[in-house]
């Protein structure tokens, strides 16, 4: 496989699987939670409140691993291991772009100063159970 055609599969990935696992540490400890991501080309970007662990976490190591695409279907469902650094923005217009109604359970609107945005810059992208070895991307 090319790796234009490996970028590809896993931007198909991104696109189709939005809910994924995020990783950071905690007291030098893997600590993981569901969260929802989106994505500009290979950055993710997850929403979350500037209060939370994760955000805690990321300040004291940025170095998050996230897993995206499995659906439990069985064994060979496709899914992408993204290693990556995690920094977090305060960024208006990227609040805007990424604000969905859904988020008023957590925000009070999209201008709330306890809304963050973590944007994930990878290192590393594996895609995993594609019919071969997995293949690597690196950045």
């Amino acid at each position: 496989m090319t790796q234009q055609e490996l970028k590809n599969k896993v931007l198909d990935i991104f696109k189709e699987n939005k809910i994924g696992t995020l990783a950071s540490v905690k007291n030098n400890r893997p600590h993981s939670r569901y969260m929802t991501f989106y994505n500009e080309e290979f950055t993710l970007y997850t929403p979350t409140h500037k209060n939370t662990h994760k955000a805690e976490e990321i300040k004291e190591n940025p170095y998050v691993h996230i897993l995206l695409g499995y659906e439990g279907e069985g064994l060979g469902d496709k899914f992408i291991e993204v290693e990556g650094k995690a920094t977090i923005s305060n960024s208006d217009k990227l609040k805007e772009e990424l604000w969905k109604e859904d988020f008023e359970n957590w925000f009070d609107g999209k201008d709330d100063p306890n809304y963050i945005v973590l944007e994930i810059k990878p290192s590393m992208i594996r895609l995993m159970n594609d019919g071969k070895e997995p293949q690597t991307i690196t950045f």
